[in-house]
């Protein structure tokens, strides 16, 4: 996907140079292309609530309300209620607000797609992650990439530089997270094509879980892997040459392979579902505002179930 930000030479066009417009094309050009489908994307999903933030005991500033008589005259904030005529409390934001770890699977397998003017597994994979780490941080919320990040942060800063780091990522053999320290609370956003072996993902999950951490699963899907609409003498090609197999007939073997595809997901779905975790299935032919309607209400709903 191109970035079709103005270029800086466009911005110095005209009887008038403007130099904050030449930095701000310099910035945007800098983003990786995917940041800004998926601004576009998050921009479609009206946010029901006012962010997910929450007033406590903390340390991060989050907003000044009126004073009420429950409040001790040590939250006053004099210099705020100085300009105006009523008096203000400085509310602090709730340290056990959750924090949102991503990872996405950047095994080899993720670039494929089965239609060359179709997004591959991965970028679909990034646009979902990006789209919901912007809803995310427009509600106050702490992003981080894991394995790579150290705590999460929020802002546009982090933002950006999640989708750096995701832009970034070299394709290797790394088809699960890694075991690194999460906070308790914290919820892991997983998007794979979970295509490894039940047993290994299973172990995973329970790793996390163990640990007090929420986990979103999400199955990203090309639709050729799905339903499998080969016919007659087929080569399936896998990074791995010893994993390349050819058969012929394929048309005879569609009703196993659907079958034992559709078990493999829902096996998946039910582990996630006896931690407490949720599973949701994406094809890269379908809309991606769905999917992140449904992620974003997930999260959304796991933390009212928590009391967030």
């Amino acid at each position: 996907m191109a970035n079709t930000a103005p270029s800086v030479t466009e911005a110095r066009r005209g009887d008038h140079w403007n130099p904050v417009r030449e930095e701000a094309e310099r910035i945007a050009s800098a983003l990786p292309p995917l940041l800004v489908s998926a601004e576009q994307l998050a921009s479609t999903i009206v946010l029901g609530v006012h962010g997910r933030r929450k007033a406590g005991m903390g340390e991060s500033f989050w907003q000044f309300r009126r004073y009420s008589d429950e409040d001790p005259a040590t939250a006053i904030d004099w210099r705020q209620s100085a300009k105006s005529q009523h008096v203000y409390v400085r509310e602090r934001e709730w340290e056990a607000a959750e924090s949102v770890w991503f990872w996405r699977d950047a095994s080899e397998g993720m670039r494929y797609s089965s239609d060359k003017n179709r997004a591959t597994k991965a970028d679909r994979a990034t646009l979902l992650s990006l789209a919901l780490a912007s809803l995310l941080v427009r509600g106050g919320e702490r992003i981080a990439l894991l394995g790579a990040d150290g705590r999460p942060s929020s802002g546009r800063a982090a933002l950006r530089r999640l989708a750096h780091r995701l832009a970034d990522l070299p394709p290797g053999n790394e088809t699960m997270p890694p075991e690194a320290p999460m906070s308790r609370q914290g919820s892991l956003v997983w998007i794979s094509d979970f295509l490894e072996p039940l047993e290994t993902i299973e172990a995973r999950m329970r790793g996390f879980a163990n640990s007090g951490v929420r986990g979103f699963l999400v199955q990203i899907i090309d639709p050729a892997e799905e339903d499998f609409l080969y016919s007659g003498r087929v080569r399936f090609e896998a990074a791995r040459l010893t994993d390349t197999q050819m058969f012929g007939r394929t048309q005879n073997i569609r009703a196993l392979y659907r079958t034992r595809y559709a078990a493999h997901a829902e096996a998946i779905g039910l582990a996630a579902r006896r931690l407490g975790w949720s599973f949701l299935r994406h094809r890269t032919d379908r809309t991606p505002q769905t999917a992140l309607i449904a992620l974003f209400g997930a999260i959304g709903g796991a933390r009212g179930q928590r009391g967030f």
